[in-house]
């Protein structure tokens, strides 16, 4: 760490170690773990797993491949625990269906997680150590939800960041706090995949910002960029502040796929985001992208317009919410009313600050938009005045509907402006013939042509449509 010009606290490079290589060298190596002690910690006297297994359906028949299980170690560095509220609202697929092995072809996950476990203290942390130990009885994924932090700055006053749980691990096996930070660098080396959750895991997000005291960093920056995990995996990251729960449980049915041995390892963008899920900016996909083309910008929160005026920087950032929406389709920022500010990208926050003002380079596309939109909209408009008129309406002069007391009629400078229209709307099909342009129907032939009427049965008159070109 150094003091920057102006006296904030920046992270800096002190060798060719990466951070979690500089935390264990200053930590020491471990030879020991917690003893065990009974039904401690574990008052339903089982394990998560062993709580599921008898009601998990990945078995021989279902997992179409050689793992049964996978555990899945979640770990919470500098979050505000955002994205398990996330991910406990994922929709496709759920957590609970990746938990009790629902799903053809997918080997059931093993979640370790703080909150959701039955147990607690020395019999939740028994799998990472069996997993750092090299004993536990399948593959495993580590999540990091939040940053990682520099401990080495705390531990130089003999404190932590980030803690979670207690090893024996202090000086002649004296216990002390195992911080997040330490659980991962012990754990990536033999883990099958390292998955970033949330922008603060990501990129750092807001614990990093500037003036943060903690040398707060991503789980990229962490391990370094020639890390792989022993099924060759660089840091997968699922960014989002919080992330669409659906794009943390897809990327992870994605990779347990590709660890069963089920298909490949599906695209990943030079950052590690899921192609399919990152490639698109939130503009392409948004709700409100038409009323940005035609020049129309809302003015205030609540508006219905495109929101780029407000400080939104959907043009410019990946992010699918406004396709996917927040949980199960529903919701979303920009769905929802609020203006895209760059939660899911590298630079967020410090490069979108201040929020909610018109980004700089808006106001040259707004502009241009602006004047399109001033041709674009009363163009559009003109052609909707005669798409929403039936064709009988037009030969009839009149609109039938009660729900209004008037309905205006198009004048003969419309009128012309239509004909011309339809005439060239039809110049390229191959199918027409000779005839009256505005419609299928010709019922000015029909008038003239009385033959063309035949009684029905019940008394009333049906009308038989002349052919058009008749």
């Amino acid at each position: 760490m150094a003091a920057g010009d102006e006296g904030e606290t920046v992270a800096t490079r002190t060798s060719e170690k990466t951070p979690a290589e500089r935390l264990l060298d200053a930590l020491g190596p471990i030879d020991r773990f917690n003893p065990d002690v009974g039904d401690f910690g574990s008052p339903a006297r089982m394990t998560m797993e062993e709580y599921l297994e008898p009601h998990a359906f990945a078995d021989e028949a279902s997992r179409l491949g050689p793992i049964e299980k996978v555990h899945l170690f979640w770990f919470a560095g500098m979050s505000c625990d955002g994205c398990s509220v996330a991910v406990t609202g994922a929709q496709a697929p759920t957590l609970e269906g990746l938990m009790m092995g629902a799903h053809p072809g997918l080997p059931r996950v093993v979640l370790h997680h703080p909150v959701i476990n039955l147990e607690s203290g020395p019999a939740y942390e028994r799998a990472a150590e069996q997993a750092i130990e090299g004993t536990l009885d399948a593959p495993y994924v580590v999540v990091l939800e939040g940053s990682n932090t520099d401990e080495t700055i705390a531990l130089a006053d003999g404190g932590y960041w980030s803690g979670q749980g207690e090893e024996p691990w202090g000086p002649g096996g004296k216990e002390r706090t195992v911080t997040a930070d330490e659980w991962i660098a012990r754990m990536a080396p033999n883990a099958a995949a390292m998955i970033a959750i949330g922008t603060c895991a990501t990129w750092g997000g807001i614990p990093s910002a500037k003036g943060n005291p903690t040398g707060a960093m991503s789980l990229m920056d962490f391990l370094g960029q020639d890390y792989r995990s022993t099924f060759g995996v660089p840091v997968v990251n699922v960014p989002g502040c919080p992330p669409i729960g659906d794009n943390f449980t897809e990327a992870v049915a994605a990779i347990v796929y590709f660890l069963q041995g089920f298909g490949p390892l599906p695209e990943f963008d030079e950052l590690g985001r899921p192609a399919w899920q990152f490639g698109e900016t939130v503009h392409r996909h948004c709700t409100r992208g038409a009323y940005y083309e035609e020049g129309k910008f809302a003015r205030e929160f609540g508006d219905k317009e495109c929101l780029v005026e407000m400080g939104c920087w959907g043009p410019v950032v990946n992010c699918n919410i406004t396709s996917r929406g927040a949980i199960n389709h529903v919701g979303g920022c920009m769905n929802a009313g609020g203006a895209c500010i760059g939660c899911t990208m590298p630079g967020f926050p410090d490069k979108f600050t201040p929020f909610h003002k018109a980004p700089p380079g808006s106001l040259v596309s707004s502009t241009a938009s602006r004047m399109l939109g001033s041709i674009i909209r009363p163009l559009r408009e003109h052609s909707a005045d005669h798409l929403n008129r039936e064709v009988r309406w037009d030969l009839e002069g009149h609109v039938p509907s009660g729900w209004a007391r008037e309905h205006s009629e198009p004048n003969a400078v419309q009128k012309l402006s239509h004909r011309f229209y339809d005439r060239l709307r039809r110049t390229n099909d191959g199918g027409q013939r000779s005839g009256e342009t505005w419609g299928k129907r010709d019922e000015i032939t029909l008038r003239k042509d009385p033959s063309l009427e035949r009684e029905l049965p019940g008394g009333e008159d049906e009308k038989i449509p002349a052919k058009e070109g008749r």
